[in-house]
């Protein structure tokens, strides 16, 4: 199964890739499974309705098989450019799963919980397991990652279960 750890920030200076890169190293050890970053920067979406979609977007939302979003929290919300994102494919979405990375000055629990709502209406089920990195003590000088390693135990639990929840919808899609 391929999975698309996608980073939801577009902002400069942003430590979403530094996140990225650890969940991807902790969800490699699924030898199994595939796991890539899939960055929304590069894809360069249009806001809704000022251009024509992205269609390279849509289809690679529509070839993974669940999803990790890593999603921080700018002023008690997720990012406009992930809500672009989640918004800018539909049927793509559909039938499978997602874990949530957040992080921020509470762990980005506030974004992680809209991110779940927003994906539910694009019928995609939101795993339990929420690892959420706070920039007080995940991070030095707010911007370098560095988590404590009783963190890992709270991403393979994610994992297993965007496994587990992605095998069984992939038998109704």
């Amino acid at each position: 199964m391929r999975f698309g750890i996608i980073l939801g920030s577009t902002r400069e200076g942003r430590v979403s890739p530094q996140v990225g890169e650890y969940i991807k190293g902790i969800a490699e050890t699924r030898l199994d499974h595939d796991f890539e970053i899939v960055d929304v920067k590069d894809f360069k979406l249009p806001f809704m309705g000022t251009a024509e979609p992205n269609l390279k977007w849509n289809e690679k939302i529509k070839e993974l098989d669940g999803y990790i979003f890593i999603t921080q929290e700018y002023n008690h919300g997720m990012s406009s450019s992930l809500k672009n994102a989640l918004d800018s494919a539909r049927e793509e979405w559909f039938n499978k799963a997602a874990g949530i990375v957040s992080y921020g000055s509470g762990g980005g629990i506030r974004a992680a919980e809209q991110v779940r709502l927003v994906l539910a209406e694009q019928k995609v089920a939101g795993v339990r397991t929420n690892p959420a990195f706070n920039l007080f003590t995940d991070f030095e000088n707010f911007t370098t990652f560095k988590p404590g390693g009783h963190m890992a135990t709270g991403v393979n639990d994610m994992l297993d279960e965007l496994i587990s929840w992605s095998e069984a919808f992939k038998t109704i899609r």
